[in-house]
This record gives C-alpha cells, sequence and structure tokens, in this order.
C-alpha cells in the first residue's frame, strides 16, 4: 500500500508569517502585562533548551526560558497565548494544491507534514485555505511529534498514521534539504516548484 504527504508551508499555501518573530512576540507579550527585558531580541535568540538532534523545541517554551533567562516571569500560558497570537497569518493556497491533495486521495491516503513549532497554526492556516482537515487522512506537525523534517523519524509517523511503510510513502516539497528526507527511510520524494503549481501525484 503506497500514501502521499504533502508539505505545508511553501508547498500548499504561502503564509504571511513575522519579518521579526522575536518583536512580534514582544509585543504580544507586552499586551499580556509581560514586562519583555530591553534586550529581548537577544534573549530570544539565545539557544536556552537543547534538545536532541532533529526534535523539535515547542515555541512557547523557547519564549518562557528566554523570559526566565532575564529573571522574567509570564504568569499562566501567556508565553503560549503571545507565540499564537504573533503567528497570525493571511494565507493564499498555492495554485494547483487543491486539485494535487485531490488527485492524490483517488489513489490512497493523504496526509500533512508539517515543520511547525507554533501550537494552533497549522490548523488556522488550513481553516483560512482552500483546504481543510477533512481532506487529509492524517495532519502531522512537529511541534505534536516531537521531530522536525528532515529527521526520518517526521517521515516515519506521518507513514504510521496513514497505515504504510515509509517505503510506501511518497512525500512532496519545495526544500530538497528538507523535504528530501523522507529518502532516509527509503521514501519517495517528488520536488514541488516554488514558484509553479502544486504537481499532481498519480
Amino acid at each position: 500500500m503506497s500514501a502521499v504527504s504533502f508539505a505545508l508551508f511553501d508547498t500548499l499555501v504561502d503564509a504571511d508569517l513575522p519579518d521579526d518573530p522575536a518583536a512580534a512576540v514582544g509585543d504580544e507579550l507586552r499586551g499580556r502585562g509581560v514586562d519583555v527585558p530591553d534586550d529581548w531580541a537577544d534573549a530570544y535568540r539565545e539557544t536556552r533548551i537543547d534538545p536532541p538532534a532533529g526534535a523539535e523545541v515547542p515555541l512557547p517554551a523557547h519564549v518562557s526560558r528566554a523570559l526566565a533567562s532575564r529573571g522574567v516571569d509570564a504568569p499562566g500560558n501567556a508565553a503560549r497565548r503571545a507565540v499564537v497570537a504573533a503567528f497570525d497569518p493571511s494565507v493564499r493556497t498555492r495554485d494547483g494544491a487543491v486539485d494535487a491533495v485531490a488527485r492524490a486521495r483517488e489513489d490512497g491516503p493523504v496526509g500533512l507534514l508539517a515543520n511547525c513549532a507554533v501550537p494552533e497554526l497549522v490548523g488556522r492556516v488550513l481553516v483560512r485555505s482552500e483546504l481543510s482537515r477533512d481532506d487529509f487522512d492524517a495532519v502531522v506537525t512537529s511541534v505534536a511529534c516531537g521531530w522536525r523534517k528532515p529527521d526520518p523519524r517526521a517521515f516515519e509517523r506521518v507513514a504510521d498514521s496513514l497505515g504504510v511503510d515509509s517505503a510506501g510513502l511518497t512525500h512532496v516539497g519545495v526544500d530538497p534539504t528538507v523535504e528530501g528526507g523522507v529518502t532516509a527511510v527509503d521514501g519517495r520524494f517528488v520536488r514541488a516548484d516554488a514558484n509553479g503549481p502544486v504537481p499532481r501525484i498519480g
């Protein structure tokens, strides 16, 4: 049995994400009464969590650690709410995306595999796109599964969610250095054109 998975960002959709994430998150923190340090940009850039290779660090955890490094406490779930609010994009569905997903579904299960450290973002992007959660048999995000592409475990997770062996997975994405990681688990990589329509599989 075979299955197809698609990358989300820059493959199925273009999302207007913050050019300066530190500034965007800082503004949202201030709006929630958090005393953001003067050197917040430096704190944000510093590595505060040392995860295993290939692991995803949820952005709210990173933000909380960055604040704590400057002696600032974010009450309750202020860090998470600030991160979610800062990443609130407008979305454009890429040419051919709806057709490509529909065509792939004619031949077997279809999944979405997205690198995303921001909780709730993938769901919000789908709601604002011409696609929906119901178009996919499985939606796997790095913030939920714990592994970022190109780590093989990310592709294994989506293959397992689709009920296929990794070798039966075809993955579609723009960046071969990231999405091409599927070949490490004997899957097939199909490169999408960053400036063209999403390719149809099958």
